[in-house]
């Protein structure tokens, strides 16, 4: 298959093990990324997670709910082939982390901001040696590069497909910190994930809730459970 089909097609979802690690396969025939670039996965849980996904479609396909594959399918297609570029994106979130800034007021919730981040300046600072610097209001404030240059390192030892899922874990958390933290175990995803959220929490408590806001929201705290979770399946 070389990209999505409106209709089910097929019957039966099998995991075909490669040379290069586990395929799917479907009725058989063996799945292709949009790029129609074998889609061959690293581990066999993942490959489980693929499986479900396929076998869960109804008559009309909706890769909507299909993010484990539409990951491995970015993993092959885009990442493998800007792997640098791609963590060199990643890891300049680690100079303005959203941790290291914090409000200027009123005392609820710079007290809020300092239970739920400081934990985490306080994991930061033990795992890399070097504690980040935190500052009050927005001007930029740089970060020593010996802590840069360690998160760093963290981030280039990742694999293609854990890469993919670290973009995502970044990118919707807003945090290279809570980042590096979901992939330490530091606290469950959707515990980081409201670690993330203090400030907006805090305004929609004070003005109340916006219902575009919110549909984009939940759509971002989707997409970093399933960014852990493929992240997960690849260790084992």
């Amino acid at each position: 298959m070389t990209g999505w089909a409106r209709k089910r097609f097929w019957k039966e979802v099998s995991i075909a093990q490669t040379p290069d690690g586990f395929g799917l396969a479907l009725d058989g025939r063996a799945v292709k990324t949009p790029a129609k670039a074998a889609l061959i996965v690293p581990t066999r849980a993942l490959a489980q997670m693929l499986v479900a996904e396929w076998q869960a479609q109804g008559d009309v396909v909706d890769p909507a709910t299909m993010p484990a594959t539409r990951a491995a399918n970015a993993a092959i297609d885009k990442v493998r082939g800007q792997k640098a570029e791609v963590a060199e994106l990643l890891a300049a979130f680690g100079d303005s982390d959203l941790l290291c800034y914090r409000a200027e007021g009123p005392d609820g919730l710079l007290e809020r901001e300092a239970r739920a981040w400081d934990p985490l300046i306080d994991w930061a600072a033990h795992r890399y040696g070097t504690r980040p610097l935190v500052c009050h209001g927005v001007m930029h404030r740089p970060q020593p590069d010996a802590l840069l240059n360690s998160m760093r390192a963290d981030i280039d030892r990742l694999g293609v497909f854990e890469l993919t899922a670290f973009h995502d874990l970044v990118a919707m958390s807003g945090s290279l910190i809570i980042a590096l933290a979901a992939l330490d175990r530091f606290d469950t995803a959707e515990a980081l994930w409201q670690i993330s959220r203090i400030d907006e929490d805090w305004q929609i408590e004070q003005w109340g809730a916006d219902e575009e806001a919110a549909a984009l929201t939940a759509g971002r705290r989707r997409a970093f459970l399933d960014a852990a979770a493929f992240y997960f399946a690849l260790q084992g």
